[in-house]
């Protein structure tokens, strides 16, 4: 597969894909890197670049996510990922961009949208859905039911209590326990809303 993204990221897909055979090429839009773990980058995607192989976006941030998705969806096709030591249930849907990290559980009936990362140790109980562009962060916890809207980040450790529903951009902080629905671009830190983003 080719890798879009020369960063920390990057680097967590590559140990995730166990063997860097598997990765055809590595882009970034920054010229000034040579290379990332011994793989060269190839620098900024041509203008007239056609994607031969699957593409993986490895940007953290869920916006920049996005703007590269929608750059390169009509000229390639993307990867995803569940790493063998997440458990995955074979009744959970993901959709293509996805990646679901070590340690990770994603439970029955749970439906994951399009370029969503499911970090580290992370779990995503029973009946979730996750829309598009979707960040949960190393350690979080969804309970049952939970609904994310698109681009919304749950903070490490941070747990979501069930049936909740999470608005579009919105940003849960690290350690936070959210008891109640949250609406679209708002910031949750700690046990209460604090307003728009």
């Amino acid at each position: 597969m080719y890798i879009f993204g020369a960063s920390g990221h990057a680097k967590v897909i590559i140990d995730l894909l166990d063997s860097t055979d598997r990765v055809q090429g590595i882009f970034d839009d920054d010229p000034g890197i040579p290379r990332l773990m011994e793989i060269p980058v190839r620098g900024p995607v041509p203008e007239d670049f056609i994607f031969d192989q699957p593409l993986f976006i490895a940007v953290g941030d869920n916006n920049h996510r996005k703007n590269l998705y929608l750059r390169f969806r009509e000229r390639a096709t993307f990867a995803s990922i569940i790493h063998p030591s997440a458990i995955f249930s074979k009744r959970a849907t993901l959709a293509a961009g996805t990646v679901v990290m070590e340690s990770a559980i994603v439970k029955v009936d749970s439906c994951l949208g399009k370029q969503v990362i499911v970090n580290t140790g992370a779990a995503v109980d029973h009946e979730c859905r996750l829309s598009d562009f979707v960040h949960i962060a190393p350690g979080a916890i969804l309970c049952g039911g939970v609904e994310v809207g698109e681009g919304s980040l749950i903070g490490a450790g941070s747990t979501v209590l069930p049936g909740l529903h999470i608005g579009a951009w919105v940003k849960v902080g690290a350690g936070s326990v959210v008891t109640r629905n949250i609406p679209d671009g708002s910031t949750w830190i700690g046990n209460r809303l604090k307003g728009n983003i």
